[in-house]
């Protein structure tokens, strides 16, 4: 049987998969353009769809009649959830999140719109979170030549009796 593809040769810090590319971030290798394409165009006919549903909704709120107070209130929760999402969305791609900080579930649920906007404006310059994921490979490959290094020159010593 052939060796897997998979292997590799050295042993070190493996790469951080994103979710849609996979490790092809990493040399832009297999197909890395065309799912950036993939991405973008699949990010903004999501966002595009998602807006029509709240348009119908939106719709519903007029039909029914319920008065232009509630409309607007409605209108500019979603606006701001919307806003939220892009920006902590937008973080995301530069900064891992702290543990313990609140789950923002409901916001990103309310402004989907906001967080699909900033997937397809990231992936038109890079894979989303590929910068972050990039720096976190080359600190641990560093990290890890750096651990070699000094582990060769502990070996090559004699010991003193």
């Amino acid at each position: 049987m052939s060796e897997t593809t998979n292997a590799r040769p050295e042993a070190g810090p493996a790469p951080e998969e994103i979710r849609w590319f996979g490790t092809t971030w990493v040399d832009h290798d297999r197909g890395y353009g065309w799912r950036r394409v993939a991405v973008s165009v699949g990010s903004l006919l999501a966002a595009a769809a998602g807006a029509f549903v709240l348009r119908i909704g939106f719709q519903g709120l007029g039909d029914a009649k319920i008065g232009t107070f509630v409309t607007a209130i409605a209108f500019c929760g979603f606006a701001v959830c919307s806003v939220l999402a892009f920006q902590r969305t937008w973080k995301g791609f530069s900064a891992r999140r702290p543990a313990g900080q609140a789950n923002d579930q409901s916001l990103y649920a309310i402004g989907f719109i906001g967080a699909l906007l900033a997937y397809f404006v990231r992936s038109l310059s890079e894979a989303p979170g590929e910068t972050l994921c990039r720096s976190e490979y080359e600190d641990a490959k560093a990290r890890h030549a750096s651990r070699a290094k000094s582990g060769k020159r502990k070996s090559k010593s004699k010991p003193k009796r």
